[in-house]
């Protein structure tokens, strides 16, 4: 009988040849073009192309098979940092929806709320929203405290219906201008999971610290997070690579391979594990933890 690791295994040699083979490239190639990999054979844009679709198309026709029932119960909403793909957040969410997971919204991190020059506009609106609220950290950096000021707003250990005082926090962040309100969160959720593009995090900003320091508030917030991200959120100066580096890393799970379907299929699987209270870190050869979550 073949086991649902085996499928996992096929789907991620499928990912991992389509990572090295843009990571050779360095970039787009022409329909001409040729890599070399392995033991000097050549591989074409064009095989790369081919290779892509069928990975795809695997991962979606064995894809919900294999994650079904991993996230049954588990309610989760999505935070899209400045760059991030849309196509692989829709990927994403279906993913996610395939696992058993309840989708209860989307919000969108805006560049003021990752530019340590909003640093004190983004505390001060923190600070006004959660006067008498509880649940709300007071201890740490700022960006803790406006973490978790976010976390309170759309996150808690059990679904629940927003109340008076997570809504309060939303209007305020997102009339600031903080966040943009993608789809309305119906639900507080208990997972949040983070989406990084693929450009880098510009450090004179603090993007990556800050980006590293909100996960981590969302995660004691919830139940857990998880930040995900293409595989050149890992490359140096990425987003991923910042998380990586943080004390954030020992608490929030991340995964670096969502530009490809089977690497959204392995996020959904390092989420159920996130939410067992073991962090990780999945993907490419630069993720401590392997491609794939045991």
């Amino acid at each position: 009988m073949i086991s649902f690791r085996y499928h996992l295994v096929s789907i991620a040699g499928v990912l991992l040849a389509l990572a090295a083979g843009v990571a050779l490239g360095a970039g787009p190639l022409s329909d001409s073009a040729k890599i070399v990999v392995g033991d000097q054979s050549t591989v074409t844009s064009a095989d790369l192309t081919e290779l892509q679709g069928f990975e795809t198309a695997y991962a979606q026709n064995t894809g919900g098979a294999l994650v079904s029932g991993k996230l049954k119960g588990t309610s989760v909403v999505f935070f899209a940092l400045p760059g991030a793909h849309a196509d692989q957040i829709k990927g994403l969410k279906s993913a996610f929806t395939s696992a058993g997971a309840s989708v209860v919204g989307q919000i969108a991190l805006e560049n003021q709320l990752v530019d340590s020059k909003g640093r004190q506009f983004a505390e001060g609106v923190a600070q006004q929203a959660t006067k008498d609220v509880k649940g709300v950290s007071t201890d740490g950096e700022s960006y803790a405290r406006i973490g978790s000021a976010l976390g309170r707003a759309f996150l808690a250990k059990e679904t629940a219906d927003p109340d008076a005082d997570s809504s309060t926090i939303s209007s305020a962040f997102s009339e600031g201008g903080l966040i943009r309100l993608e789809v309305k969160p119906k639900k507080l959720a208990q997972l949040a999971v983070i989406v990084a593009g693929p450009d880098k995090a510009d450090p004179d900003l603090g993007q990556g610290e800050i980006a590293a320091a909100l996960a981590d508030a969302f995660d004691e917030s919830g139940t857990g997070s998880l930040f995900v991200g293409p595989s050149a959120s890992s490359d140096e100066g990425g987003y991923i690579e910042a998380l990586r580096s943080s004390d954030a890393a020992a608490r929030v799970s991340s995964v670096d391979v969502i530009d490809a379907a089977a690497g959204q299929l392995i996020a959904t699987l390092a989420a159920a594990r996130e939410l067992d209270g073991s962090a990780g870190a999945f993907g490419t050869s630069r993720s401590a933890d392997g491609a794939i979550p045991n």
